[in-house]
């Protein structure tokens, strides 16, 4: 009874340990995105400066409107024994105080010019936070890509370090029987140490990946977790490719605003405003001083040394420039797409001639090992096998990753 409870303990913990092991949180490439969206002080950055430009409007507004003020001044200028200011010009002392209110009759089209150059700057805020996420998201796929090659690279070690730990337990025994040399047993011994030191830098390797992949998500949780495969898809080719053009459309109206802004300075200006209040020399019936008064401003450039054209030419010149860039971008873009389409193409082509090879490799392991059973194989031949395997394995990983990596990169310029 003693013998029967100790073997179903030892079960039971063999049954929790293999939960344990299949219970690790399952994380896949949205909660990294999610989480770099959300703690990226970029971003927050960028919206908290969309807010402030909405704001700024809002200020434009409220100063478009009529402008009250309230003034108040005082003098007193003593004159001592004949000396001090002139008081026919100061009249010794004097009190006042005032509220004027101003408004400009022709500021209509100059804050509507206004209102123009704070849409474009939120413009460009919003655009410059939609490629700071495209980047991200960018960055982040490719991290996890790493972390994910990383991944299946250690599970992959694991298998084949299982794989010759369950033969070297078989060839112990064989070598004991005389069947097989014990240099030959020491040479297959060596194998599996360095297979066993293999896994073990995969480990801290994935360890390393997953670590930099949380720190650029911002997440501080240091759980062990698995990967989930990726699911990546190359959309097809945008023919309206639009976005990164965008940039280059908002930089044209920015300068076609200042245009305007330059041609509303060269504008008349006319201005009203009306005062009331109390004015005093406090020499003559001061409290009679109380009145008001009404008034206009009027101004009208003629000549400032031609600095409307100067300014007209920056903006050509900034224009052309803009133009330049946008051209060559547009060019570089084509390019790149299709250098990436190409590349993708070639990759998958490998896929079919890589299968094959694992599958004779790994055919060939079945077979050798059938034959070490029996001591009809040297040993060195099947760690040769293995080898094989091996290298037949981590190429189909790497093209798989770096097919990935290309429909990464396809999908950002692809907009």
């Amino acid at each position: 009874m003693k013998t029967l409870s100790k073997y179903i303990g030892t079960v039971l913990i063999c049954i929790f340990a293999v939960g344990a092991k299949a219970q690790l949180p399952l994380r896949d490439l949205g909660y990294f995105l999610d989480h770099a969206h959300t703690n990226s002080p970029v971003l927050k950055d960028l919206d908290n400066q969309r807010k402030s430009a909405g704001i700024d409007s809002l200020i434009v507004k409220a100063g478009a409107g009529p402008q009250l003020n309230a003034n108040a001044a005082g003098l007193y200028a003593p004159v001592i024994h004949g000396y001090g200011y002139d008081e026919v010009i100061t009249n010794g002392q004097s009190l006042e105080g005032y509220l004027n209110l101003g408004y400009d009759l022709l500021n209509k089209k100059r804050v509507k010019n206004q209102l123009e150059g704070i849409k474009l700057q939120s413009d460009s805020i919003s655009y410059a936070g939609k490629i700071s996420g495209y980047d991200l998201d960018r960055s982040i796929t490719d991290q996890y890509l790493l972390a994910y090659a990383s991944q299946e690279q250690r599970d992959f070690n694991q298998e084949v370090t299982n794989l010759l730990q369950k033969e070297e337990v078989l060839l112990k025994q064989l070598t004991r029987n005389n069947i097989y040399k014990q240099s030959e047993y020491l040479t297959f011994l060596v194998t599996v140490q360095q297979q066993q030191l293999a896994l073990k830098q995969s480990e801290l390797q994935f360890q390393n990946d997953y670590a930099t992949l949380s720190y650029l998500s911002g997440i501080q949780d240091t759980a062990r977790t698995k990967l989930s495969e990726p699911q990546l898809r190359n959309g097809s080719l945008v023919t309206d490719r639009t976005f990164f053009l965008k940039k280059f459309e908002i930089d044209s109206l920015r300068n076609a605003n200042l245009k305007n802004g330059i041609d509303l300075n060269y504008k008349p200006k006319l201005g009203i405003y009306a005062n009331g209040g109390y004015s005093s020399s406090l020499v003559l019936q001061p409290y009679k001083n109380f009145g008001a008064s009404v008034g206009f401003t009027f101004s009208v450039p003629i000549y400032d040394g031609h600095q409307k054209r100067m300014q007209y030419d920056k903006l050509t010149i900034a224009n052309n420039t803009v133009s330049s860039y946008r051209d060559f971008f547009a060019a570089q873009q084509i390019q790149q797409l299709n250098l990436i389409r190409q590349q993708i193409t070639q990759t998958d082509a490998l896929f079919a001639k890589i299968n094959e090879q694992i599958k004779f490799s790994r055919g060939l392991i079945d077979v050798d090992r059938k034959l070490l059973h029996t001591g009809d194989l040297r040993i060195a031949d099947f760690v040769i096998a293995i080898n094989n395997y091996m290298s037949a394995q981590s190429l189909y990983r790497q093209t798989t990753i770096n097919r990935l990596k290309l429909i990464n990169q396809y999908n950002y310029w692809n907009k």
